[in-house]
């Protein structure tokens, strides 16, 4: 018998974090809200009341979008080995709360 294999266009997303901290660093949070500012600038629509950030600058928006969870966005993170992980944001900014408290970035 032929043996098939079942390609995913798009890893699985884990539960809990094997590759990496368990939260965000510090790279991949700025690279997150340079793209998000990026696309605000551009016009894109805030995915947030902006009279709750108090501001309408596109970095501020960006960042208490990322900071809050809110974007729909995941990382990838890849092991030396070759394997990775498809860790969601959302999740990133859960752990970051519960492991640093409230001053997590």
């Amino acid at each position: 018998m032929e043996e098939r294999h079942h390609y995913s266009s798009y890893p699985r997303v884990a539960e809990d974090v094997k590759v990496g901290p368990p939260y965000l660093t510090k790279y991949e949070r700025a690279r997150i809200i340079g793209v998000r500012a990026f696309q605000l600038g551009l016009g894109a629509l805030p995915l947030v009341d902006t009279k709750l950030v108090r501001s309408s600058d596109p970095i501020a928006i960006a960042r208490y979008e990322v900071d809050n969870g809110i974007l729909p966005v995941s990382v990838y993170r890849y092991t030396p080995g070759g394997e990775g992980q498809t860790i969601p944001l959302k999740r990133l900014v859960e752990l970051a709360k519960e492991i640093l408290g409230g001053e997590f970035i």
